[in-house]
């Protein structure tokens, strides 16, 4: 009874532990492809007759057109915008429109604006300054916004309108069919701000003698894209992420007093009655003078003109076609140069505006800065399609619009300037002279994929800066984005965010796509491949709505590489990347078994004096130079090869090895990338090798390579110029050395 029981106990401990294993294999748990190399298909828009599998626009792509024609004035003595527009809308798409939205960006700044209340905030001290004290605390909101005076009808009869913030929906009267136009006008002012004070991507600056530099824009309603991807792009505007627009033509009159010198967006149409008679004498000459700037007016004539003030107006008409926005300057301080640029036989016009508070440093390097800018982007993407680009002189902004942007960079008082000032100013003119092409031409959605422009243009402006000056600093290559894919994890986003919510937004926006692109074309793709697809890419999108997807794709499409792997772990996630030696082994030749071969040999039942005089032996070395260790040729059964071959076959061999190192990489980092590897040898020589990003592709934690040389190896460097953004160099070479004064400068740690 009792070995029944013990029996049956048994039987019954087996039963279920053959349930518990089956339980067990039941509640296994697939996964879903996780490979680094896996394909986007999962994450980009599925393709459509509108935008292509290629990346191009299909042939049912469309876009709307918007045209303008306006009527400014500026009263210098109020500081106030007065406005009237007349706009014609023409809805080219398949769909039939209720309504239009229409920006009103400067209702950001309105006293009823959401925008402060968006933002967190603390005392911040338990001490404050009387005048900061008041600002904070007893300063009214000021009365900036829109004031929307009248819409209309184009046969007078008023508009139903509604404002959302800096949003106003336009109710049509009845549906906008395909194919047809919309004509309205909207009657508007609003008070300027100042910049320096206020705050603003535009605005105006006084001086201490009571003078203005108005840099002027967003100052009129205008309307927001309609497309296929999000339909209209009517996101409010916080103040931070910008704005996409419809490309259309502009007639645009604008008045001020009568000595203000003003350019604007276009073609100015009235130059004989704005400028003087010496005025258009120097800039025909400047038309034609494409090494020097020439002064249309000089810093003697402006320091004349800012002493006096005229109560009488001037009215400048520019026209524009085919551009996205219009923005202009006006400022009785303004020394203006100028200087012709060839773009590939079309002569394009390189501007300065600025102020005696500039000088020397923008009559050095403002024009010849734009001028180079126009020649390295056209390289890079397509012929400069405008007449001419502006630089403004305007302290605390850099900004950009068609033809025109403001730029910072201000010498002391007293005219002398530090290079990192110099730096700071061509630097911010090169990347707002290059916003003409990203997005002021590619005119991708800026609100809710910050990079395409702002990342896409720091990327071009690399090489632009470089060529200016080879030693530039640019601060946008790979090396630049460690520190910022070094910190926490919960202060990180990837690339592909929508920019009103990432934490670091310079970094994730402008660096790290800038660096991960200059990576691509240096490191993985090579000039000669990246800047084909590139050029395809900026120029099947000019003058059009491109979105990522159109992007990636083109990119591969036009080099046939597959590039998901980089997309998706450098724009789609924060992951880092480090990279790194974790083993060296170091063999040398014999003709003896060592005691690997003969363990192998038992292990498989093999018996090696069957294969005596047939085999060469690889033998690690552990302790020095092995005693029998030999070169490859002084081998016998090497030799005997040698001899059996023909002397074409030994014509097509290389010099034979006789050191042989297995190296093992490993990978702590989230990133798969090319390993760039760079040996010295012996007598001092160095050899790099690169192995694709591939590589990693059947072992994400670690891979190895064998590398055979004629001569030993003195050491091993992972990446030795920086290129790939390796966040802890620490362990990138062999012979382990002490920390580098870059991973000693770093001084982070990742975080999860």
């Amino acid at each position: 009874m009792k070995k029944l029981a013990i029996t049956a106990f048994s039987f019954l401990f087996i039963s279920f532990s053959i349930i518990g294993q089956e339980s067990q294999k039941k509640s296994k748990v697939g996964h879903t492809d996780q490979n680094k190399f896996r394909q986007l298909k999962d994450v980009l828009p599925t393709p459509n007759n509108r935008r292509t599998a290629s990346g191009a626009p299909g042939y049912e792509y469309t876009q709307q057109k918007v045209d303008y024609v306006m009527n400014i004035r500026i009263d210098e003595n109020t500081n106030r915008l007065f406005g009237d527009e007349s706009i014609t809308y023409k809805n080219n798409s398949k769909d039939y429109l209720e309504y239009l939205w229409v920006q009103l960006d400067q209702n950001m700044r309105a006293p009823d604006s959401k925008t402060p209340l968006a933002k967190s905030e603390s005392l911040g001290s338990s001490f404050e300054r009387p005048e900061t004290f008041a600002k904070n605390n007893l300063k009214k909101p000021s009365d900036f916004g829109f004031k929307i005076e009248e819409v209309k009808n184009i046969d007078g009869s008023s508009l139903s309108y509604m404002i959302n913030r800096t949003m106003m929906r336009i109710n049509l009267p009845e549906p906008l069919a395909p194919g047809t136009s919309f004509e309205f006008k909207i009657k508007w002012n609003y008070l300027i701000n100042n910049s320096v004070k206020d705050g603003g991507r535009s605005g105006f600056e006084l001086f201490p003698d009571g003078n203005k530099n108005y840099t002027i824009a967003q100052f009129f309603p205008r309307l927001a894209v309609y497309d296929n991807v999000e339909g209209w792009q009517n996101m409010q505007f916080w103040g931070r992420s910008e704005w996409a627009l419809e490309f259309g033509d502009y007639d645009v009159k604008i008045t001020v007093p009568s000595d203000h010198i003003l350019d604007a967006t276009g073609e100015l149409q009235n130059e004989n009655k704005v400028l003087t008679r010496e005025q258009r004498k120097r800039f025909e000459k400047a038309r034609t003078s494409f090494e020097e700037p020439i002064f249309i007016v000089t810093q003697e004539e402006a320091e004349k003109a800012e002493k006096g003030s005229s109560n009488k107006t001037k009215t400048w008409h520019f026209n524009a076609k085919n551009v996205r926005d219009f923005a202009f300057a006006s400022s009785r301080k303004y020394i203006w140069d100028a200087m012709a640029v060839n773009i590939n036989g079309k002569t394009v016009m390189a501007i300065s505006l600025y102020p005696k508070e500039g000088n020397p440093l923008w009559e050095e390097h403002s024009t010849r800065v734009v001028a180079n800018t126009l020649e390295e982007y056209s390289k890079m993407t397509f012929d400069y399609p405008y007449s001419k680009a502006i630089s403004v002189h305007a302290d605390r902004q850099g900004m950009e619009y068609p033809m025109i942007c403001f730029n910072y960079g201000r010498p002391n008082p007293d005219g002398t300037y530090s290079e990192r000032t110099k730096r700071g100013m061509i630097g911010v003119i090169t990347h707002e002279v290059g916003h003409n092409f990203f997005p002021m031409i590619v005119n991708s959605d800026e609100r809710q994929w910050t990079w395409m422009d702002e990342g896409i243009n720091s990327f071009v402006e690399i090489l632009a800066e470089l060529d200016y000056d080879p030693n530039f600093y640019t601060g946008n290559l790979p090396k630049d984005i460690v520190r910022y894919m070094s910190i926490d994890q919960n202060n990180l986003s990837p690339i592909m965010s929508q920019g009103d919510y990432v934490k670091n937004f310079g970094p994730n926006a402008y660096t790290k796509p800038a660096a991960g692109l200059y990576m691509l074309r240096q490191t993985i793709m090579g000039p000669e491949l990246f800047d084909y697809a590139f050029r395809t890419y900026s120029q099947r999108w000019m003058f059009k709505h491109p979105s990522p997807a159109d992007f990636f794709r083109t990119m591969e499409d036009a080099s046939a590489m597959d590039l998901d792997w980089f997309w998706r772990g450098w724009f789609f996630t924060t992951d880092y990347n480090d990279i790194g030696l974790k083993d060296v082994k170091k063999y040398n030749l014999t003709d003896q078994p060592t005691q690997e071969a003969r363990d192998l040999a038992k292990r498989y039942n093999m018996n090696l004096e069957d294969y005596k005089g047939k085999l060469v032996f690889f033998e690690e070395e552990k302790e020095g130079v092995l005693a029998e260790a030999k070169k490859a040729l002084d081998i016998d059964v090497i030799k005997d090869y040698m001899a059996s071959i023909s002397e074409e076959e030994k014509n097509s061999l290389k010099e034979a090895p006789n050191f042989f190192y297995e190296v093992t990489f490993e990978k702590p980092g989230g990133l798969v990338m090319p390993i760039i590897v760079e040996l010295e040898y012996a007598d001092g020589t160095k050899e790099r090798q690169t192995f694709p990003a591939q590589i990693w592709r059947y072992n994400d934690k670690e891979v190895s390579k064998v590398f055979r040389t004629t001569q030993e190896i003195k050491k091993i460097t992972i990446d030795p110029d920086l290129e790939t953004a390796d966040i802890d160099t620490s362990n990138n070479s062999w012979p382990k050395k002490d920390n580098s004064k870059f991973d000693k400068f770093k001084k982070f740690k990742i975080k999860g």
